[in-house]
C-alpha cells in the first residue's frame, strides 16, 4: 500500500532534514534520513526506497551527484527522485530532468503539495509496475503458446520419418550446448533451442519414395530433395514469434557452407545465419552417427573426424571456424546426449 512506501530524504541541513522526516512519518510512510550524499547513495543500495526526495545543495557531494549515480546504477537507476531545493531557477530544474528526476519541488515547500507530489508519484510508478508485470505475464503466456506450436509441428514433421524423431530432439540439445560455449546470450540460446528442431521441417513436402529412397539419389530426385531447405523457410515464415523467425533462418540455410559450396542460395562466410551454421554442424555430426536407409551408423570418433579433417562429402571449409573450434572441444558433450538416446518425447516443452 502506498500509506507504507519506503521514502529516502536526503538534505544535509539537520533541521530541513528532520522536518521532512517528521512530516513524512506522519502520514504513513517508512523513512530512511541521509544527512549527505554519501550515505544516501549507501542507503539506497541496502535500503532500495520507492522513491528519494533529495536536496542539490550539500557540499563534497550535491544532489545532482547523487543522483547522476544512482542513475547509473543498475540497482538503483529506476528509483524515482524528486528534488527538493531552494534551486528555484528553471536551469536548475532543467539540469535535474536531464539527470533522470520526475519532479522538482521548491524549498520552502507547501506541505499539501509535497504530499500531493509525492502520493502521485508513487502511485505513477505503482501503476507502471503493475503494467510491467502484466507485459511480462503476457510475454511468457505468447512464449508458452508458441513453444507448444513449434513442439507440435516437430512432432508431426517426425511422423513422415520415423527415424527423425529422436534426431530433432537431440539436435535442440547439441545447439545448446554450442550456444552456451560460444558465449551467446540466454535468450538467443532459448531461441535456438526451440527453433532448431525445425530444422528439416520441409521433408514433409518431399515424397516418400525419395525421403525413403535407400541408395543415392538420381539428379531430379536430389533437386526435390533439395528444395526441403526453401519449402521449409516458406513454412514459417509470415510470422512474428521469434523461435519461427529463427526456425525460418535455420530452415533456409542449415544446409549452406561457410565456403560457399552449400545449398540452396551457396551463401558464404557471415552470409549464412549464425543460427543455420550452428545447426549445420550439430544436424552433420547425428547424421553420420544415425543408421539411414542409405548407410550405416558410424561411430563417434570417426563422425568427430569427418568433421574435423573431412571425406568425399564433408569438409573442414564447409564450417563456421569459430563454431568448428567449439565443436572440437565440446565434442564429448555430443557424443553423451547422442548415447542418452533422447526419445521424441522429451522433446523441449
Amino acid at each position: 500500500m502506498i500509506e507504507k512506501a519506503k521514502i529516502l530524504a536526503v538534505d544535509d541541513t539537520p533541521a530541513s532534514l528532520k522536518l521532512l522526516t517528521d512530516l513524512l512519518k506522519l502520514e504513513g510512510y517508512r523513512v530512511h534520513s541521509a544527512i549527505n550524499g554519501e550515505t544516501a547513495l549507501k542507503l539506497a543500495t541496502t535500503h532500495p526506497p520507492d522513491i528519494v526526495l533529495l536536496d542539490i545543495r550539500m557540499p563534497v557531494m550535491d544532489g545532482y551527484e547523487v543522483c547522476r549515480r544512482l542513475k547509473a546504477n543498475p540497482a538503483t537507476q529506476n528509483i524515482p527522485i524528486i528534488f527538493v531545493s531552494a534551486a528555484s531557477e528553471t536551469e536548475d530544474k532543467v539540469h535535474g530532468f536531464e539527470l533522470g528526476a520526475i519532479d522538482f519541488i521548491t524549498k520552502p515547500y507547501q506541505r499539501n503539495e509535497l504530499f500531493a507530489r509525492v502520493r502521485t508519484h508513487l502511485e505513477l510508478n505503482r501503476l507502471n509496475h503493475h503494467l510491467e508485470e502484466l507485459v511480462v505475464e503476457r510475454t511468457n503466456q505468447l512464449l508458452s503458446s508458441h513453444r507448444e506450436t513449434i513442439v507440435t509441428m516437430t512432432r508431426a514433421a517426425s511422423f513422415k520419418d520415423e527415424s527423425t524423431g529422436c534426431h530433432i530432439a537431440r539436435i535442440s540439445f547439441y545447439c545448446t550446448e554450442i550456444s552456451k560455449e560460444l558465449g551467446m546470450d540466454a535468450e538467443f540460446t532459448d531461441l535456438i533451442r526451440y527453433a532448431s528442431p525445425m530444422h528439416d521441417i520441409g521433408k514433409m513436402a518431399i515424397p516418400d519414395a525419395i525421403l525413403h529412397k535407400p541408395g543415392g539419389f538420381e539428379p531430379e530426385e536430389w533437386r526435390i530433395m533439395q528444395t526441403h531447405c526453401e519449402v521449409g523457410a516458406k513454412m514459417l515464415s509470415g510470422n512474428n514469434s521469434p523461435y519461427l523467425v529463427m526456425g525460418a533462418e535455420i530452415a533456409a540455410a542449415h544446409h549452406e557452407n561457410w565456403d560457399g559450396s552449400g545449398y540452396p542460395s551457396e551463401l558464404k562466410d557471415n552470409e549464412i545465419p549464425l543460427a543455420a551454421r550452428i545447426v549445420q554442424i550439430c544436424d552433420i555430426y547425428d547424421a553420420l552417427r544415425s543408421p539411414r536407409a542409405y548407410k550405416g551408423a558410424l561411430s563417434h570418433e570417426r563422425s568427430v573426424e569427418i568433421i574435423t579433417t573431412g571425406d568425399q562429402r564433408t569438409l573442414p571449409s564447409h564450417f563456421d571456424p569459430a563454431v568448428l573450434n567449439i565443436f572440437k572441444r565440446c565434442n564429448e558433450r555430443f557424443r553423451e546426449i547422442f548415447e542418452l538416446n533422447i526419445a521424441q518425447e522429451l522433446l523441449p516443452e
